[in-house]
């Protein structure tokens, strides 16, 4: 049977405070409706219908995917007043499931079993919380559902109960088109509330049935600011637990924030604070220390990335040694057994095998060949204000500290470059090249004095 699937997104969400509209506000970096739109297309549905209202425009420009059908509820009518939206662009036959745009973390099992419930009838995830208050509580008779009652709308007895609507919903589509069409307004909110069709699917004598949720977070929404945090922490333990689970191991599941995809080999150890971003691979005995971060890269077998480094769009080899204060820029490629020291930086540049570059240095636009020494402080000048220049250091070259590389230029393989110079034209393989102002020294010069105050 096909399926149907409306994403409610219309809220504003101002407990958030914030001019961003609340279904774009970031979990791990990505928009909280971005996990239910990716969680939604997992399913394969015939539509997919996002219902917007605030900030619609953003939105919209956000998900641009082709196969996301929008509709508009200009006005905030209720729940059930949005999915009145959406039903023009739903088929006659199958059924639809109504998910939520801030409610992000949907479990893909238990969603399954609720739409094969929600095949004939009408199907709700229900889930008993110890602290049921701000829901709507499920109210059954004979362990059959009768209603679902909204908070504001409880009796005294109806607020002691403890299971709750989640709002998640599956039902055949002709049955659904034709409650919202009988959904009135008499409530205290002077709303359209969809939790009434569980009240007129009654009336039709079709049983209502119920799915229960695994876990809480799987069905929590989010409203303020506090809550996004405590979600934040909930889907970072998540994905820490993952990890583990493939043997990764995580020094403090409670301190790792991974706002992507990591994938990781054998015996791997991420240490405390660490920041993983877009798509990380990190190859077989890989150790990242603390308060790292590390963006869309790749990280070679044996490779051991120090404290606070900094790795953005790069790919290191195996064997290789990063930091600590390291930073590789985008378009950084090394080979092995590459040692890249105490701050320096590497930026869209080829570090070739067993090449150090232990501190203090910048190497940018750079082809950097084997068994390369670096000296502390040198500097490839890349930039002549407009234009970006390459160097080549070719393999087996020694560059002396505080070296200045005006490129472009070519170091021969080979070539020793001695500290202090400054290189404008290319060093010829296996010299000396030496560019610095001849030392001299003046003897019985006086050190100036202050002037005394008068």
């Amino acid at each position: 049977m096909s399926l149907s699937i409306v994403i409610l997104a219309a809220g504003k969400g101002t407990r958030m405070r914030s001019d961003l509209p609340k279904v774009l506000q970031p979990l791990a970096h990505k928009p909280l409706l971005g996990y239910v739109i990716d969680a939604s297309m997992s399913f394969k549905p015939k539509e997919l219908v996002v219902v917007y209202g605030y900030g619609g425009d953003l939105v919209k420009k956000t998900f641009p995917s082709p196969h996301i059908q929008w509709v508009e509820q200009k006005e905030q009518l209720g729940t059930g007043h949005a999915v009145q939206q959406a039903a023009p662009l739903i088929k006659d036959e199958g059924n639809t499931l109504i998910l939520y745009g801030d409610v992000p973390l949907i479990d893909q099992k238990t969603i399954e079993r609720l739409v094969i419930k929600g095949q004939k009838n009408l199907a709700v995830l229900t889930y008993s919380k110890k602290d049921p208050k701000g829901y709507g509580r499920i109210v059954r008779k004979d362990d059959r559902i009768q209603k679902i009652v909204e908070e504001k709308d409880c009796d005294e007895s109806q607020k002691n109960i403890k299971e709750i609507n989640t709002g998640i919903m599956c039902a055949p589509n002709h049955l659904l088109k034709n409650w919202l069409k009988r959904l009135t307004n008499q409530n205290v909110q002077k709303e359209y509330y969809l939790t009434d069709i569980v009240g007129l699917s009654i009336e039709d004598n079709i049983e209502v049935l119920s799915e229960s949720a695994d876990n809480e977070v799987s069905i929590t929404g989010i409203n303020s600011k506090s809550e996004l945090a405590n979600m934040e922490r909930d889907y970072q333990l998540m994905t820490a637990k993952t990890l583990m689970d493939q043997g990764v191991t995580i020094i403090d599941p409670s301190r790792i924030d991974i706002r992507g995809e990591v994938t990781a080999g054998k015996d791997v150890t991420i240490d405390v604070g660490c920041i993983f971003e877009g798509k990380v691979a990190l190859g077989n005995h890989v150790k990242v220390a603390a308060y790292s971060h590390i963006k869309d890269s790749i990280i070679g077998d044996h490779s051991s990335i120090e404290p606070y480094s900094h790795i953005d769009e790069s790919k290191v080899g195996s064997h290789c040694r990063i930091g600590p204060f390291a930073r590789l820029r985008p378009g950084t490629k090394l080979q092995s057994h590459v040692h890249i020291g105490n701050f320096v930086e590497i930026k869209n540049s080829e570090i070739n095998d067993h090449t150090n570059i232990n501190h203090l240095s910048y190497v940018g636009d750079s082809l950097v060949g084997k068994s390369v020494n670096i000296g502390a402080g040198t500097i490839t000048c890349n930039y002549d204000g407009a234009n970006k220049h390459p160097t080549t250091i070719e393999d087996d070259v020694f560059i002396g500290s505080n070296t200045a590389l005006v490129a472009p230029v070519k170091i021969g393989k080979g070539a020793t470059i001695a500290a202090g110079s400054t290189i404008t034209k290319d060093a010829p393989p296996g010299d000396l090249t030496v560019a610095r102002s001849k030392q001299t020294s003046i003897s019985g010069w006086t050190k100036p004095t202050k002037n005394k105050e008068t």
